[in-house]
């Protein structure tokens, strides 16, 4: 038991660390060769923290571990939504522009109900069982698609703060860092996949439990972190952004890429964490009508972090 949890934590740090250097070394290439930095921003940037669950989810595929599939990317959604967006506010309330809310944030709810119409196939299609396919995979990246080009239009035109300090590396050491990268989060993948299936069962946990929890927090570390800092920082576009994004890339492109390689069967007791996020999605929205300001106060931050705790009590009662 105890070498399973030091090499599960030793798959978190190989996940954290071969994104950094992915996105470091990335970021470094694509500047290189001159490439805008909107697109830097809007590409390398806002997937690198999204890597871990991303490589998780590739291996869980390929390994025929649908529930840590679908647990991974629902989980982290969760725990962004609730822990992450609660822990940022905690630290200096989070001021929201409206444009986030009318065209962003309802990305999210439209993943969510996405989701839950193409799995409830008994329910609502009357058929034999619950599938996610890959007809499903490809819906979901369309949305995906949908919405990027609808980024890159609507802001070809802005600037776009860079985040990452990667300085100018030799094309040596930018070489290195991609491969130090990949090597970090495949390898980190596979140890965490593997030793947190492990764990589920030797403590007598399902597979579905224990991606919702551990794996899910595991994975999403770098946009704790992330999102963290932006707000200690009083930067609350970068708080805000980094986990909304998160939620949508988790969804449209991570679960859709892991239904394309294999078909998931969905059980219903995922629906209870789906509806979870979706209902976190809404009062994220009616928080930000309440006050003055479209923002996220202190109180609504402990009560994200509220029920966030009541629904691992209730996971793992």
């Amino acid at each position: 038991m105890v070498w399973t949890v030091l090499w599960l934590v030793a798959g978190f740090l190989l996940l954290i660390k071969g994104a950094d250097f992915l996105v470091k070394g990335a970021s470094a290439l694509a500047r290189r060769f001159n490439i805008p930095e909107i697109i830097i921003g809007l590409t390398i940037v806002a997937f690198g923290t999204s890597t871990p669950e991303l490589v998780v989810n590739i291996v869980a595929s390929v390994e025929g571990h649908g529930q840590v599939v679908l647990g991974n990317v629902i989980g982290s959604n969760n725990f962004n939504t609730f822990f992450i967006l609660g822990i940022a506010a905690l630290i200096f309330p989070l001021t929201i522009h409206r444009t986030v809310i009318l065209k962003e944030i309802p990305y999210t709810l439209i993943a969510a109900c996405a989701v839950l119409l193409l799995a409830n196939d008994v329910m609502l299609f009357n058929r034999e069982n619950d599938l996610l396919g890959r007809v499903d995979g490809l819906i979901l990246l369309g949305f995906f698609v949908v919405i990027l080009i609808y980024i890159f239009r609507n802001r070809k035109n802005k600037g776009l703060d860079d985040p990452i300090t990667a300085g100018s590396y030799s094309i040596q050491k930018t070489i290195l860092l991609l491969v130090a990268g990949f090597a970090g989060l495949i390898i980190g993948g596979k140890l965490a996949v593997d030793n947190a299936v492990s764990l589920a069962q030797k403590i007598g946990l399902s597979e579905r439990i224990i991606s919702l929890t551990v794996l899910a927090a595991g994975t999403s570390l770098p946009e704790l972190a992330a999102s963290a800092v932006a707000a200690y920082h009083k930067k609350s576009d970068i708080a805000i952004g980094n986990i909304v994004g998160s939620s949508i890339f988790n969804i449209f492109f991570i679960l859709a890429v892991s239904l394309l390689i294999a078909p998931v069967e969905y059980p219903v007791t995922f629906n209870i964490d789906l509806t979870l996020f979706l209902a976190g999605t809404v009062l994220l929205l009616l928080f930000t009508y309440t006050g003055r300001k479209a923002r996220i106060d202190r109180w609504e931050a402990i009560v994200l972090i509220g029920i966030f705790i009541g629904y691992t009590v209730f996971l793992l009662r």
